[in-house]
C-alpha cells in the first residue's frame, strides 16, 4: 500500500509539470528550456534527435538509451546527456517520469561533446524538478533565467559514470560485438575472437581499444551488464540472470555487478507493480 500512496502522490503532482513535444520548444528564444513527460513500462521512444543538446533525466524509473555509437543505462539518481544532433532512441525499463533539459550550442559550449551518464546530486535534482514548472519563455534577467544557469553549471560540474557500451564502427567487429549481446557468456577470450576474425592477438587488441575506447575484458563486462539490467528491472531473479549469462555463481556475477556499477544486482530489480527501481541505486 506504501508505494500505492507514493504513486497516487506523485500522480496529483505530475498534472502540474509541463508536458510538451519538441514541434512545441525548438523554436522557443531560449537558451535553456525544461520539459516534462511521464512514459509507461516498455515504451520504446523510437530514434529521434534534437537541435539543442539534452540533458535526460528519470525523476522516476531508469532508461536504455542507444545511439549508433552505444548504449547508456540511466538509473534513478542519474542523468545522459545527448549532444544536439545525435540520433538517439529510450527504452523504459519500468514506469519513467522523464525530466529533460534541452540547451542551445552557444550555452553549452563547456559541456561533453559526447553521450555520458551524469550523477544528479540533490542540488541538480531540485533544479530539475523546478525548471519544468517554470514558463519555457521566461524573462531575461528574472529567477527562472538563473535557476536555468545554474542548472547547466550543475551539469557541467556532475561525475561521469562509466555506463555505456560503445560499439565498434569497424563492421566485421561491430557484427561479432552484436553477436555477444545476443548470447553473452563471461567465458569468451581474445583468442576465441581473433580465430573467428582471423586476426593475430596483438591486431585485434589494437583494433578493439582504437575502435571501442576500451579493453577487450571491460567491454564484455559491460556487455553483460546491458543484458542483466533489463531482467533485473523486470523482476527475474539474480540466480536465474547469472547462470543465464554463464557465471558459475550467483555470487560471481554479484561480485562483478558490484565491482562495476558500485551496488549489489538486487538493487536493479523491481520493486512492485509500478515497475519503480528501488532507491537506493
Amino acid at each position: 500500500m506504501a508505494h500505492i500512496r507514493a504513486w497516487a502522490k506523485f500522480d496529483r503532482g505530475w498534472a502540474m509539470v509541463r508536458s510538451a513535444k519538441a514541434a512545441e520548444y525548438e523554436a522557443i528564444l531560449r537558451p535553456v528550456i525544461a520539459v516534462g513527460n511521464e512514459y509507461p513500462s516498455g515504451y520504446i521512444h523510437p530514434a529521434h534527435r534534437h537541435r539543442r543538446s539534452q540533458l535526460l533525466y528519470g525523476a522516476v524509473g531508469t532508461m536504455v538509451v542507444e545511439t549508433e555509437q552505444g548504449s547508456w543505462f540511466v538509473r534513478p539518481h542519474q542523468g545522459v546527456w545527448i549532444p544536439g544532433g545525435i540520433l538517439h532512441s529510450i527504452r523504459m525499463l519500468g514506469r519513467v517520469a522523464m525530466r529533460s533539459i534541452y540547451v542551445e550550442l552557444g550555452a553549452c559550449n563547456a559541456l561533453p561533446n559526447g553521450c555520458q551518464v551524469i550523477g544528479v546530486s540533490s542540488l541538480l535534482r531540485s533544479l530539475l524538478l523546478a525548471a519544468v514548472d517554470l514558463p519555457m519563455e521566461y524573462e531575461v534577467g528574472s529567477r527562472a533565467e538563473k535557476i536555468m544557469s545554474l542548472l547547466v553549471d550543475e551539469i557541467r560540474d556532475a561525475p561521469i559514470f562509466p555506463l555505456n557500451l560503445p560499439f565498434p564502427a569497424h563492421e566485421r567487429l561491430a557484427a561479432q560485438c552484436r553477436g555477444f549481446i545476443d548470447k553473452p557468456t563471461p567465458h569468451e577470450t581474445i583468442d576465441d575472437w581473433c580465430e573467428r576474425l582471423g586476426m593475430s592477438r596483438r591486431a585485434f587488441t589494437r583494433l578493439f581499444r582504437r575502435e571501442t575506447g576500451l579493453s577487450f575484458s571491460m567491454w564484455l563486462r559491460r556487455a553483460c551488464l546491458l543484458v542483466a539490467i533489463p531482467r533485473l528491472a523486470s523482476g527475474q531473479p539474480v540466480t536465474m540472470v547469472a547462470l543465464d549469462l554463464g557465471y558459475a555463481s550467483p555470487a560471481a556475477f554479484s561480485s562483478m555487478f558490484k565491482q562495476a556499477l558500485g551496488v549489489s544486482p538486487s538493487a536493479c530489480q523491481s520493486d512492485g507493480e509500478d515497475g519503480r527501481i528501488d532507491r537506493a541505486m
